[in-house]
């Protein structure tokens, strides 16, 4: 690793890579040289875009290791440039949609530095959550991001501590489309579940959990986790949900888990708590600017269980490497 004293400052800062790898994801370019298209000519035809500016873009990615052009004019794909061909990077890259939004909301990072909260609204007009209300497209490129195509196969066991004997009931707290919930299911035939997100999201659930062979023990609530949530069950799940909100919120989530789960019930987070040993939580500076949430130590999250009623009963890393929390209701 080079002293700080050899790092190039300019390279740290430059701008130019990272946009010219998202204009190459949203024109698709990876996808048409797959499909055999290879002269900038046809490329830029099939792609919609100026011949020259396109070959400018494709020649600096070229100049980075992000596709070859082995004669003038003509481009094909290598290992990295095969990476854009998966669908997570255009979920995530694509400018016309999702990843559009996460690029842009850069733009607000100095007035969240400066403020401690979210900046998304000063770039886009709105609270992120209420923008993705509003446009129905991105909504869905971001439940899509969260889901299997994004963040890959959910695993299902997401106990640490206490099995899984006596579960017979499981809510998904913010569950999105339900990719998690119907891994549970599927791995706990003898089980039903409840989804639990916002009207728009859960509308999108049926088809997973049809694939899964499910549909028929999963109820579907379209609600804000912030209102009371489906009270008894013996399992409630919050995964990846916590580090999307400041304190105050995430106490208010956990607040409503633990009324829900009272007596008996558990309370399980999967993502957004790292272990104290770890040396500290993720500094994940693009929650911050998009919604003000943030990562937290097991220290913090301990701190933050017990204001809304819960005590932290393990944790452990689960062998796909997701740090895990159980909690139970105290009080």
């Amino acid at each position: 690793m080079p002293r700080p004293e050899q790092m190039n400052l300019w390279d740290l800062s430059d701008l130019c890579t990272p946009w010219c790898v998202h204009v190459a994801v949203t024109l698709r370019i990876a996808e048409h040289l797959a499909a055999g298209t290879a002269q900038i000519g046809e490329l830029a035809a099939a792609a919609g875009a100026d011949r020259d500016a396109l070959h400018r873009v494709l020649r600096h990615l070229v100049g980075k290791g992000v596709f070859e052009e082995p004669a003038p004019g003509r481009f094909q794909l290598n290992e990295p440039a095969r990476l854009l061909l998966d669908p997570a990077a255009r979920l995530g890259l694509d400018l016309d949609g999702f990843g559009g939004r996460m690029a842009h909301a850069w733009g607000g990072l100095l007035t969240a530095v400066r403020t401690g909260k979210a900046a998304y609204h000063t770039v886009f007009g709105r609270p992120f959550w209420e923008d993705l209300a509003v446009h129905p497209r991105i909504g869905a490129d971001f439940d899509a991001l969260m889901g299997p195509a994004g963040h890959g196969q959910p695993d299902p066991e997401v106990l640490v501590g206490g099995g899984w004997d006596g579960v017979r009931s499981v809510v998904d707290v913010g569950g999105g489309t339900g990719a998690l919930l119907a891994a549970v299911l599927r791995a706990r035939p003898a089980a039903r579940g409840i989804l639990v997100d916002l009207p728009a999201t859960v509308a999108r659930s049926a088809e997973g959990f049809q694939a899964a062979g499910v549909a028929d023990r999963v109820t579907v609530v379209g609600q804000s986790f912030f209102d009371p949530l489906p009270a008894g069950a013996d399992l409630y799940l919050l995964k990846s949900v916590l580090a999307d909100w400041p304190d105050p919120e995430a106490v208010a989530i956990l607040r409503r888990c633990a009324e829900a789960a009272r007596p008996a019930g558990r309370v399980v987070l999967v993502n957004g708590v790292s272990p104290d040993e770890d040396g500290g939580p993720s500094p994940d500076l693009l929650m911050l600017v998009l919604v003000g949430g943030k990562q937290r130590s097991l220290s913090e999250f301990r701190e933050l269980a017990r204001a809304a009623g819960l005590e932290v009963t393990a944790a452990a890393r689960q062998p796909s490497g997701r740090f895990v929390v159980e909690c139970r209701t105290v009080g």
